[in-house]
């Protein structure tokens, strides 16, 4: 929001509000709607657009869509998660289920005049269930923050090639796609050729769930498995928001390992705009969109999701054995990210959208100004 305000300000003006229907965030009132509540930011706004499922719930989340249509506002939702097809083996499958999220996002893709997904194949499975404009946009990072600047760290010895993973808290079912290759990797190459850097653990605070914690634990024994000797490799702990983007400048070859469903196969192709920024070749499971940007041998490898395990072994092994060819890679992936995953380049596209979605190109001046109300889930 702030880059579209820097670059097309005299087209369109921002309001940013995390709390649009004015809920009790504490006291004794917590959770209840305050009475005197005059919704003055989205009876300002001619756009109301909101993200995934807001940190107040679902029920809250749909409330902003119904609202908004009751002062007769365009409603805009993006998302990028698929919440219409959870997998069982997701670690919130049950909360979400019982929270019937699944219907609720179904409600809101209905009654949106525009939604927004960032892959072809996402937007496939919700066709059904949209009652206004569907449209993919592209996930894009603004290259301009200084995380993402980061000058590259040499590795510790010439010829090394550092390896990378960077996860969350919900890829238990995914790191079992590459169980025990690091271990395998290691034997072919010789240890003393490769690092293994995984990026993402929870720091340790005070009252925080410890289920996180019991997720990386698992995340270590079963990217480990069969390990012997000395170690190379590294756990990390997760970054903030601002310095996300640094932990790249580590990282020669990334990795992108996913099991095949329904919600796997709807993620964005995020990852590739991190590793080509920092010139990071990606070797991902074919799942997903990540074959409109990987190219095998010339921005980085795709591993069908049906393969062995000795297929991770025999592409990350020849990667290993050639820094030079992972050095090409990565700067073709660049070439491509810089064109089409700088947002500074392609926030206009998101512009564009709202006047075509809204009719302003249609008998109305192509330069009006138009308010937009944005919020979303932190």
């Amino acid at each position: 929001m702030k880059k579209l305000a820097e670059l097309h300000g005299d087209q369109v003006e921002f309001r940013y509000n995390l709390n649009p229907l004015g809920i009790e965030e504490s006291g004794p009132r917590q959770g209840q709607w305050k009475e005197d509540w005059d919704f003055a930011d989205m009876k300002w706004a001619d756009i109301v657009w909101t993200n995934n499922i807001s940190n107040w719930g679902g029920p809250y989340t749909a409330r902003i869509v119904g609202k908004a249509k009751e002062f007769g506002k365009f409603v805009h939702f993006d998302t990028d998660d698929l919440l219409t097809e959870l997998y069982e083996g997701h670690r919130l499958y049950q909360v979400y289920k019982d929270r019937k999220l699944e219907e609720i996002t179904k409600f809101i893709y209905s009654n949106s005049d525009l939604v927004t997904v960032t892959q072809r194949k996402f937007a496939e499975r919700i066709k059904p269930f949209c009652g206004g404009v569907l449209a993919v946009v592209k996930n894009a990072i603004d290259y301009d923050l200084p995380c993402w600047n980061v000058p590259k760290t040499m590795p510790p010895r010439k010829n090394v090639v550092r390896v990378g993973w960077a996860g969350g808290i919900h890829h238990e079912e995914d790191v079992k796609e590459f169980a025990g290759v690091p271990s395998m990797v290691n034997q072919k190459v010789g240890r003393e050729k490769v690092h293994w850097g995984f990026f993402g653990a929870p720091v340790k605070k005070t009252g925080q769930d410890e289920w996180q914690f019991e997720v990386w634990r698992n995340y270590k024994k079963i990217l480990l498995r069969g390990f012997r000797g000395a170690s190379n490799w590294q756990i990390y702990n997760a970054l903030a928001p601002d310095a996300y983007g640094g932990i790249y400048s580590r990282v020669d070859l990334s990795i992108a390992p996913l099991q095949m469903n329904a919600f796997n196969d709807s993620k964005s192709e995020i990852k590739v705009a991190e590793c080509g920024r920092y010139k990071i070749p990606l070797i991902a499971s074919d799942v997903g969109c990540y074959d409109e940007t990987i190219i095998n041998g010339e921005t980085g490898y795709l591993i069908p999701p049906s393969a062995p395990k000795s297929e991770w072994v025999k592409v990350m092994s020849k990667c290993i054995k050639d820094p030079k060819h992972v050095r090409e890679m990565g700067e073709n992936l660049h070439k491509i990210t810089e064109e089409y995953f700088d947002i500074s380049k392609v926030a206009k596209h998101r512009l564009t959208l709202w006047e075509e979605s809204l009719g302003l190109i249609h008998g109305r001046d192509d330069n009006r100004t138009f308010n937009t109300e944005w919020t979303f889930d932190e």
